[in-house]
């Protein structure tokens, strides 16, 4: 049967696709006396200090804070259905008025799904804190109030980038460029953030700050 087609190209398996980057990779690289994170730049004469360590999130510290505020809640619940308890008391005595009766224990039944949709609220807000993993990451401080981090699978990569950032430092004429994953966290406020460091950008998804 003619294909059309030379001999024997069928009988050749077409090359392996390359495969995708993870949406997380980032480029970390060194040229013309900047070091890129991403796309964000820094002058190598502006970096203060680089260095690996545990990013840990505030398990405990949420864990007090909804214990906390369960007890504000359910004080402040308990204080609002007395008085509607009061209220309700106080106008079945001075005749049968069902409206003012159903308006106090209205307004307790209110108190308590307002409670419960807080407490289920703050519970939720604790839980992603407790499960939120620990990352290892390498922090990029610089002179100004400018922190990068970036993080990686494996963490002896992160202690050799320190070498390799501090070498740059030292001669500035230095060029590499490897591959790191962008930091992915719920809220910088949830973590521990080692000595001194301090993240910028806002609250919600942080990769790189600056």
């Amino acid at each position: 049967m003619e294909t059309g087609q030379p001999p024997g190209q069928w009988d050749v398996p077409p090359p392996p696709a390359t495969p995708p980057r993870a949406m997380t990779d980032i480029e970390l690289r060194v040229s013309k006396r900047l070091l890129w994170v991403g796309a964000a730049a820094y002058p190598l004469r502006n970096i203060a200090r680089v260095y690996t360590f545990t990013l840990r999130p505030k398990r405990k510290e949420a864990v007090f804070r909804f214990m906390s505020r369960t007890g504000i809640i359910l004080a402040v619940a308990i204080g609002l259905s007395i008085i509607g308890g009061l209220i309700s008391l106080a106008s079945s005595s001075s005749g049968p008025y069902e409206s003012e009766q159903s308006g106090g224990s209205g307004l307790i039944v209110f108190v308590w799904l307002c409670s419960g949709a807080a407490l289920i609220y703050f519970f939720v807000e604790m839980l992603s804190v407790v499960t939120a993993p620990s990352h290892y990451v390498l922090a990029i401080e610089t002179a100004g109030p400018s922190t990068a981090m970036v993080t990686s699978r494996t963490p002896q990569h992160l202690d050799q980038l320190v070498g390799y950032v501090a070498g740059a430092l030292e001669n500035p004429d230095t060029e590499f460029q490897v591959t790191v994953e962008q930091l992915t966290i719920n809220s910088p406020t949830n973590y521990h953030f080692g000595d001194n460091v301090n993240m910028y950008g806002g609250s919600g998804n942080v990769g790189i700050a600056a």
